[in-house]
C-alpha cells in the first residue's frame, strides 16, 4: 500500500481483527447473563414467556459464541507473527495471564456450554440453571483475565526488567494494576448495555411490524429497564476511569480533550467540538463552555491538567482521532440515558409498546452500544500510543520486521476473509432475530421422553432450528 510502512499495516491489521473480535465477546458477556436471568425468572415464576425467550436468545448466543472463539484464536496468533519483539519483552506477563484465561474461563465455559445448549430436556432444572450460571460466570472471568493483561500494558507495575525482558515480581500487583478495576467495570457494563440495546432493538423491530405478543413486550421491557438503570451507572464509572487515566496517562486525557496548554491560572473550558491540529499544535474551530472542563476533569472550578505541549512531540498520541472517538462514545452514552428516561415516561399504560417514535429510536439505537464500545476501545488503545507497554516499550520497537509487500498481502487477506466469514455469520444471526421467539419452544414432543433410536450426537449449530423464517411466513399467514 503506497504511503504506509510495515508498522502502519501491522497496527491496522491488529486493529481490524480486534475490532471484529471485540463485538462478539461483548454480546457473549451480556447475553450469557441475560440468559441466566431469563432462566432464573422461569424457575421462580414458571411464566412460559421467560422459557420461550430463553430458547430464542440461546440460539443467537450459540452463533455469537462460535464467532467469538474463532476471531479470538486468529487474533492471538498475531502476537507471535507481527509483534514478536513485544512477546519476547513482555511475554512472561501477558503469556501466563492469557493462559489463566484458558485454564479457568474457557474450560469452565466448555464444560457447561453443551449442557446449557442441549440439556434443557435431558437434565434436571437445577443442573441446567447451574450450567447457564457457569457459562455466564465464565464469560466474566474471561473478560477479567483479558483486561488484566491489557490494563497492565496501560499501567504496568509489579515487575522488574532483567536483560531487556520484563520479569514479574508481584502477581497481585500485576493483575490489580491501577487501571484494571475501572477498565473491567467499564467494559463489563458496556457489554450489558450493548446487549440490552440489541435486545430492545429486536423487540422494537417486531412491534413496528405489527407482531405484538407477551414475549416481544417482555424483551422490550427488560431491555429498557436495564438501559434505564445501567446507562447512568456507566457514566459514573467513566468519570472514575477518567480521573484514574488523568493520574497515570495525562497525555491521553490532554489529547482527547484537545487541550494544548494552560493560560496562567485560568480554569479549563470544555471543548464540545473542534479539530485538533497536530502540526499547528492547536484545536481549530473550537466550540467551548467556560470552566466546565475544570469541573469535569478535576472536580474543581479552577483546576488544570497538563497540556499536550508539556509532552515531547514523539510522546503525544493522535489528538485528532482521540478527540472524536471519545465524543462519539460520550454522545452515544448520553443518547442511551435519554432513551432509558423516555422509556420510563412511557411505562404508564401501553405507550411503551405503541409509541412508534420511541420504537423507531429504540430500533436505530440497536447498534450504538457496539459502536460506543468500539469508540471507547479506540480511545483507550490509540491514547496509549506511541507505547505498546506504557512508558516501557514503544510500538515501533515491538513489531516484527516484515516487509511492506508481505504485510499488504496479509492485511488484504484478513479483510476479505473476515468480511466474508463473519459477514455471513452476522447475517445468519440477524435472520434468527427476524424469526422472533416462538411459544412452547424447547418442549419435548408430546409422548417423547427420550431420544429416538436413530438419534445422532448433536453438532454445535444443531442447537439452532434450520428454518429461520418468521412464524408468519412458515404458517402462510
Amino acid at each position: 500500500m503506497p504511503g504506509f510502512t510495515a508498522l502502519d499495516l501491522a497496527r491496522f491489521q491488529f486493529g481490524f481483527t480486534i475490532s471484529f473480535h471485540i463485538i462478539f465477546p461483548a454480546i457473549t458477556i451480556g447475553m450469557a447473563s441475560y440468559l441466566a436471568v431469563l432462566e432464573g425468572c422461569w424457575l421462580r415464576t414458571r411464566n412460559p414467556v421467560y422459557r420461550d425467550l430463553y430458547h430464542f436468545w440461546s440460539k443467537i448466543f450459540a452463533v455469537n459464541f462460535g464467532m467469538g472463539v474463532v476471531s479470538g484464536l486468529v487474533m492471538a496468533y498475531q502476537f507471535g507473527t507481527n509483534w514478536s519483539f513485544f512477546s519476547e519483552f513482555a511475554g512472561s506477563i501477558t503469556g501466563p495471564l492469557l493462559t489463566y484465561e484458558v485454564l479457568t474461563a474457557f474450560f469452565l465455559e466448555a464444560g457447561f456450554l453443551g449442557v446449557m445448549l442441549f440439556g434443557w430436556n435431558k437434565v434436571g432444572p437445577a443442573l441446567h440453571f447451574v450450567s447457564t450460571l457457569m457459562v455466564a460466570l465464565g464469560t466474566l472471568i474471561s473478560a477479567t483475565w483479558i483486561l488484566a493483561s491489557n490494563s497492565w500494558m496501560q499501567t504496568p507495575q509489579g515487575f522488574e526488567i532483567v536483560n531487556g525482558r520484563v520479569i514479574p515480581t508481584d502477581w497481585i500487583a500485576v493483575i490489580f494494576n491501577p487501571s484494571f478495576p475501572y477498565r473491567l467495570a467499564h467494559m463489563s457494563v458496556a457489554a450489558f448495555l450493548a446487549t440490552a440495546l440489541f435486545v430492545g432493538a429486536s423487540a422494537a423491530w417486531h412491534l413496528l411490524r405489527g407482531r405484538d405478543n407477551a414475549a416481544i413486550r417482555k424483551m422490550l421491557s427488560m431491555a429498557m429497564w436495564m438501559l434505564l438503570i445501567v446507562a447512568p451507572i456507566q457514566a459514573v464509572i467513566g468519570d472514575m476511569h477518567g480521573l484514574n487515566t488523568l493520574e497515570h496517562q495525562p497525555a491521553k486525557i490532554a489529547a482527547l480533550e484537545g487541550h494544548w496548554e494552560n493560560t496562567g491560572n485560568e480554569p479549563l473550558p470544555l471543548l464540545l467540538f473542534g479539530w485538533p491540529d497536530m502540526q499547528r499544535e492547536e484545536t481549530r474551530f473550537a466550540v467551548e463552555i467556560p470552566r466546565l472542563g475544570s469541573l469535569i476533569l478535576t472536580h474543581t472550578l479552577d483546576g488544570q491538567i497538563p497540556g499536550l505541549k508539556e509532552f515531547p512531540p514523539g510522546d503525544r498520541p493522535n489528538a485528532t482521532i482521540l478527540f472524536w472517538s471519545f465524543r462519539v462514545m460520550v454522545g452515544l452514552g448520553l443518547l442511551m440515558i435519554a432513551l432509558g428516561a423516555w422509556s420510563l415516561l412511557l411505562r404508564r399504560g401501553e405507550a411503551l409498546f405503541r409509541s412508534r417514535a420511541f420504537l423507531r429510536m429504540a430500533l436505530w439505537m440497536g447498534p450504538t452500544g457496539l459502536i460506543a464500545l468500539l469508540a471507547g476501545w479506540f480511545t483507550t488503545e490509540i491514547g496509549r500510543q506511541p507505547w505498546v507497554v506504557y512508558g516501557l516499550m514503544r510500538t515501533a520497537d515491538a513489531v516484527t520486521p516484515h516487509g511492506v509487500p508481505e504485510m499488504t498481502f496479509t492485511v488484504a487477506l484478513f479483510v476479505v476473509s473476515y468480511v466474508f466469514v463473519f459477514g455471513v455469520g452476522i447475517a445468519y444471526m440477524l435472520r434468527l432475530v427476524r424469526k422472533g421467539p416462538q411459544e412452547h419452544e424447547g418442549d419435548p414432543p408430546e409422548g417423547v421422553t427420550e431420544p429416538p433410536p436413530d438419534h445422532k450426537p448433536a453438532r454445535p449449530l444443531s442447537a439452532i432450528d434450520d428454518d429461520v423464517r418468521p412464524a408468519t411466513a412458515r404458517t402462510g399467514s
